[in-house]
């Protein structure tokens, strides 16, 4: 309950029906088999439930709590690797992102860039990072738009630049579609701190029809691309708000990158229904 008002607030993992709408269409068609079907696959929306949960908890998938009706954690799992061999996450957040362009809450005027580290227990994609005392991790990449939606993200090992995912960043962004005429997949501008400070790399964004703008190295601070780059510094904060994701268990890097497209996912969809309530009321 919130203090003060008796409102119920609902759980963070609890799916209301338009959410469920939209992701029960990307999901792939599972045919019972007809001689001997054996036992009914748990539903969907449950199971999608007890994912979000060990999403938003950081629990282990083994110490899924049974009584909450979301199956087992190894039920869980199992669907979440079948639903991201699909391609299902990307896809929704796709149609997040169309969704946001469409109401006119999507700002390519320019775009952040950033990569910080998560701690990580082993498995793919990690490596000792350089400025974190050679401590093995990962790293998540992250562009957002003008306003700070997530547009594309990338999991790398701890020990590569930042630079070297700026423009496999900015290829990952995804035709976006939500208006008449072509999908809208470049922004005008991208911003990067000194990180991400190279002439070869510039050169490589202008390529894309993309005007870098990023702080030089050996240079003071006060450049001003701070008061736009902390966008991205907010989404981080977003994302790494979903406990799985501040810590990386999972040895199987599809299945962390799976979770960390899904946070993108979440985001949207909270900057969605917080644009369409405005505009109603």
């Amino acid at each position: 309950m919130i203090r003060g008002c008796g409102v119920a607030r609902p759980n963070p993992w609890e799916v209301d029906d338009e959410l469920w709408a939209v992701i029960e269409r990307l999901l792939p068609k599972v045919e019972r088999r007809s001689p001997h079907p054996g036992r009914k696959r748990h539903p969907d929306r449950l199971v999608f439930q007890g994912i979000l949960f060990v999403l938003h908890t950081g629990i282990a998938w083994e110490h899924l709590p049974q009584e909450l009706g979301f199956g087992s954690g190894m039920t869980c799992w199992r669907r979440l690797a079948e639903w991201t061999d699909a391609g299902v996450w990307p896809r929704l957040h796709e149609v997040l992102l169309a969704k946001l362009r469409s109401a006119n809450a999507l700002d390519f005027s320019r775009a952040a860039v950033d990569g910080p580290h998560p701690r990580v227990k082993g498995g793919a994609k990690t490596g000792r990072s350089p400025v974190d005392r050679g401590r093995t991790g990962s790293k998540h990449h992250l562009i957002t738009d003008a306003t700070g939606i997530p547009l594309a993200t990338s999991l790398t090992g701890g020990n590569r630049n930042d630079v070297t995912q700026l423009i496999p960043l900015l290829q990952a962004v995804p035709p976006v579609r939500g208006k008449r005429g072509r999908p809208r997949r470049r922004p005008d501008v991208v911003l990067g701190d000194r990180g991400y400070d190279h002439d070869k790399y510039r050169r490589l964004v202008w390529h894309l029809g993309v005007k870098p703008q990023i702080a030089r190295r050996g240079t003071e601070h006060g450049s001003g691309l701070g008061t736009q780059r902390w966008v991205v510094k907010r989404t981080f904060a977003h994302l790494h708000w979903f406990r799985r994701l501040r810590i990386r268990w999972e040895i199987r890097d599809d299945i962390h990158e799976a979770f960390l497209t899904l946070g993108c996912a979440l985001i949207c969809w909270r900057r969605l229904r917080s644009v369409l309530s405005g505009a109603v009321g």
